[in-house]
């Protein structure tokens, strides 16, 4: 479920959007300036997993920058000192008296500025593939010379670059959705004032004054900027640690994601849990549950071929995001949605509120083109087969169930079997009885629960 979203008012009067998740020792994830959507981002499966497994042993804290995002959108100074405007303001309004701090990138500086200057507040500094000087950075390859002529040019065509080049993503609809992730985020005119207020970035004469203890993270094939620059920073901060790591993602939750939160957790003192194991479909009891969309067949008449693929991108992409999130695994997809498969009900009931309210929250910024879904679980034994592919399907009457259970809900529904009710009592999950229903290939009628989504039910 995602975290609740709150404001924090900085000292020049701006609103910044942040959130806080788990219990323990805070820690202060910086925005990735300047593209940053606390909401949106929730939804990238890998990085809303890297969340949630810090979250684990630590109270993790996030937020927008200014310009960015849900926070105010409406600047006019995005120096590298107003972007400390926004830490302060953020941990000032949940009184953190100290708190380890993550800078990636170009908030690096940014961290770099607030730990020099409040050496009481910043218990730990962990500096991700990031730099002291702006020209550090945009003096490092041609490439980012590049898409800077694209910015002024073509704004679509700058964001699909980034997406392909700057970040690394591999050639698909991962980086078709990150380019569309970072419109959605951040104006034109934002990225330009930021990269020429980062050309000005430049805190050098900070570096010794750090007296939190730091490290420095940096990926080998990584060159925006390079190794070099980081075995500087590593330099020239009091007894600052340096590790390098393979991979040329700055992102620190693709790749081998697992050797960056090993070295967090090690750095900070803390085990984080390993990542979830892969959904055994043999083990038993297995929850099945199916989406489906509504009208997607009406819906690509009415809509233009390009339009109506874009809608079904944002449907498969909230719905993979919440399934990662929430340990299932993906068996198919259906055409208008999927199926998947859990080792708790629990996990399952809580992938299935995580979409429909993704999905309400998006219907409320696109009510000309609203995406709806019926969801449908049960739970039992299927029998799991490997295609020519490897690729693992499950098969028998608790499948075929799940999706007869699915094409009975109503649009915006979660319907389950009483199997899964009975599997996930006591664990604070509202149900309303439907009563008992006869579905198409059963003979006997079945006993049908609604999930209570919303919050106000």
């Amino acid at each position: 479920m995602e975290p609740r979203i709150q404001y924090a008012r900085t000292a020049d009067g701006l609103s910044i959007a942040f959130w806080a998740l788990g219990e323990g020792d805070p820690f202060v994830c910086m925005p990735n300036v300047p593209w940053s959507n606390i909401q949106l981002e929730w939804q990238v499966p890998p990085l809303c997993l890297w969340f949630k497994r810090v979250a684990e042993r630590r109270k993790v804290v996030r937020y927008d920058c200014r310009g960015a995002g849900l926070s105010d959108r409406a600047v006019a100074d995005y120096s590298l000192d107003a972007h400390v405007l926004d830490l302060e303001a953020v941990v000032n309004h949940l009184r953190l008296d100290t708190f380890a701090l993550f800078g990636p990138l170009h908030s690096g500086p940014v961290a770099v500025a607030y730990a020099a200057r409040h050496p009481d507040r910043v218990s730990h500094l962990v500096l991700w593939c990031t730099y002291a000087r702006g020209p550090d950075y945009y003096g490092a390859s041609p490439q980012l010379q590049a898409t800077r002529a694209l910015l002024d040019l073509d704004w679509e065509t700058y964001t699909e670059t980034v997406a392909h080049v700057a970040w690394g993503w591999s050639t698909g609809e991962e980086a078709h959705d990150f380019a569309a992730f970072i419109r959605a985020s951040v104006s034109r005119e934002a990225v330009q004032a930021t990269r020429e207020a980062i050309e000005d970035y430049d805190v050098t004469n900070l570096l010794p004054e750090v007296r939190a203890p730091t490290l420095v993270l940096h990926r080998r094939q990584f060159a925006l900027p390079g190794v070099d620059v980081a075995r500087g920073l590593a330099a020239r901060i009091p007894d600052a640690r340096l590790a390098l790591l393979e991979g040329a993602s700055p992102a620190p939750f693709l790749g081998d994601s697992e050797a960056v939160l090993t070295a967090i957790g090690g750095f900070l003192g803390v085990e984080l849990e390993p990542a979830p194991a892969a959904v055994d479909p043999g083990q038993a009891p297995v929850t099945i549950l199916f989406t489906d969309m509504e009208g997607s067949t009406a819906l690509t008449q009415r809509l233009s071929d390009a339009r109506a693929q874009d809608i079904l991108r944002t449907h498969n992409h909230i719905v993979r995001g919440a399934l990662n999130a929430h340990g299932g695994s993906e068996i198919k997809h259906t055409g208008d949605g999927i199926m998947a498969s859990f080792r708790s009900a629990s996990r399952a009931l809580g992938f299935a509120i995580a979409v429909q309210r993704a999905f309400a929250q998006h219907n409320e910024s696109n009510p000309d083109t609203p995406i709806r879904v019926r969801i449908g679980l049960n739970a039992g034994e299927p029998v799991a087969e490997d295609d020519a592919d490897g690729r693992t399907d499950l098969f028998g009457t608790a499948v075929q169930l799940a999706a007869r259970i699915c094409a009975n809900a109503e649009p915006g529904q979660i319907v389950a079997s009483d199997v899964v009710r009975g599997l996930v009592a006591g664990k604070e999950i509202m149900f309303a009885d439907l009563g008992e229903v006869a579905l198409r290939g059963f003979e006997d009628p079945v006993r049908l629960y609604q999930v209570r989504w919303r919050e106000d039910e």
